[in-house]
């Protein structure tokens, strides 16, 4: 396959500003273990994608990080951008800028560090679309919880029909499939996955991925009084968030 820019959204995973929404039942400690344990595995599956050259779109301060001597040897082989803008579409928006700057006439894949159960595997076949005479123009991978996961783009400066989508809302998925439709963008839609915003979906997602760095943060945060508070915690938000296959996003 032709090489993908392959742009990783991330933020320092400092306690009290990563993860906010594990905590708690998490404390913030344990909420910033997982998701370095997160990151650390987004990137190793980003840099083992054949034909893929990593980007980040960073913000906040790595030698705050839980595990910053792990993240900094990571960045230290990738190209690293600051995000930039007033909210999170147009950082977003802002990150695509930068990577067409970077790597002009290369297909964008984007990902954040919420979905620590991706492959290598998973990001060529999500990425080969965009490579593909006739395909189309932009890859969409919906998240169960009504984002999405994923954004590839045969035009990285297409990601401009962001700066106007709400983000973090339970229609997120929905309205942009439909800026990119309004844009004129044919779409493929990815398999949909689950994303950890919450404990239930972090329990659920390590369970899948046990021998992770993340799975292993998850345990970490279990071992403790208020990691106990963490495994009681009710599943039923989680039942219905198996990772579906391409296609079968849910219309609200």
């Amino acid at each position: 396959m032709n090489s993908t820019a392959m742009l990783v959204v991330a933020k320092s995973p400092e306690p009290g500003r990563a993860k906010t929404r594990l905590s708690p039942p998490a404390t913030p400690e344990q909420a910033a273990a997982i998701a370095a344990g997160s990151l650390l595995d987004t990137m190793r599956a980003v840099h083992a994608v054949a034909g893929g050259r990593a980007v980040v779109a960073w913000t906040g301060e790595p030698a705050r990080a839980v595990r910053h001597d792990e993240i900094a040897a990571v960045l230290a082989t990738t190209r690293i951008v600051r995000q930039r803008g007033e909210d999170f579409a147009r950082r977003l928006a802002a990150a695509h800028a930068d990577v067409a700057e970077l790597m002009p006439q290369h297909p964008v894949l984007q990902i954040g560090m919420d979905t620590p159960q991706v492959t290598g595997a998973l990001l060529e076949r999500s990425a080969e679309p965009l490579h593909r005479e006739g395909g189309p123009d932009a890859v969409l991978g919906p998240a169960c919880d009504g984002g999405w996961w994923a954004l590839g783009l045969r035009n990285p400066r297409w990601a401009d029909v962001l700066g106007e989508v709400p983000m973090s809302r339970a229609d997120t998925g929905d309205r942009t499939l439909e800026a990119l439709r309004s844009a004129g963008l044919r779409v493929q839609l990815l398999p949909e996955l689950s994303d950890v915003d919450t404990m239930a979906a972090a329990r659920s997602v390590a369970a899948r991925i046990p021998g992770s760095e993340f799975a292993a943060a998850v345990r970490a945060a279990a071992s403790g009084g208020e990691g106990r508070a963490v495994m009681a915690e009710s599943t039923t938000r989680s039942s219905g968030e198996a990772d579906r296959p391409a296609g079968s996003v849910r219309r609200r």
